[in-house]
């Protein structure tokens, strides 16, 4: 399994409390920006099962990122290596998900400008994933955790390229109250029947003046 390297630092309380605390947050976070992702490519994707694949990888890997922070290595060390493989391999397949959708959608015209770099980070992403588990195997754990955080190094610059298209919309939430949704339903609906049934009453009174004639 893939050992978390900076969980061992942060293993023994104060410092498991700080590692707990920032991984919840940064999982929180990457969840809205998955979310909003998704919302930005709903009506723009061919493809909508690839853009709902790319929000479900990455809200496992955001749960993946609580487990390692919430389940530390030497208490649960099932469950953390669990949460380990959803962060990093689930994260790395999204990368690449959102690297093809990228070239494919061509938002504002800077599919090219934009999915370069995204190739580029989710190769050096994958790359050091497997230099990560190579360098495990031999055993040579400092190297491995020198990589691990150039992974996660990398994997932030993937997710900080999303503000490139980000600039170009605005996200909001509309809060409505149902009662009052129905009222203003309601009078609309009287203003549409007022206005049918004033439009009866003037042809039949025309018809009326065509007979006497």
């Amino acid at each position: 399994m893939i050992e978390f390297k900076q969980s061992i630092a942060g293993d023994v309380p104060p410092a498991s409390c700080v590692f707990s605390q920032v991984l919840n947050l940064a999982a929180f976070v990457g969840l809205i920006i998955g979310v909003l992702r998704y919302l930005q490519l709903k009506n723009h994707i061919h493809k909508p099962w690839l853009n709902t694949g790319g929000l479900v990888l990455f809200a496992f890997a955001s749960f993946g990122m609580t487990l390692v922070g919430n389940f530390q290595f030497s208490n649960n060390k099932a469950v953390h290596n669990i949460g380990t493989f959803m962060a990093f391999v689930l994260a790395t397949v999204f990368c690449w998900v959102q690297s093809v959708i990228t070239i494919q959608v061509n938002l504002r015209r800077e599919g090219r400008r934009v999915g370069i770099p995204r190739f580029l980070l989710s190769g050096a992403i994958t790359l050091c994933m497997v230099l990560y588990l190579s360098l495990m195997a031999q055993r040579h754990h400092m190297h491995a955790a020198r990589t691990q955080w150039a992974l996660v190094m990398f994997l932030l610059g993937f997710i900080s390229t999303f503000a490139v298209e980000f600039r170009h919309y605005r996200f909001g939430f509309v809060c409505t109250e149902e009662h009052q949704l129905s009222l203003n339903q309601g009078e609309t609906y009287g203003v549409s029947e007022n206005r049918d049934a004033s439009t009866d009453l003037n042809g039949s009174a025309i018809l009326k003046e065509r007979e006497k004639r």
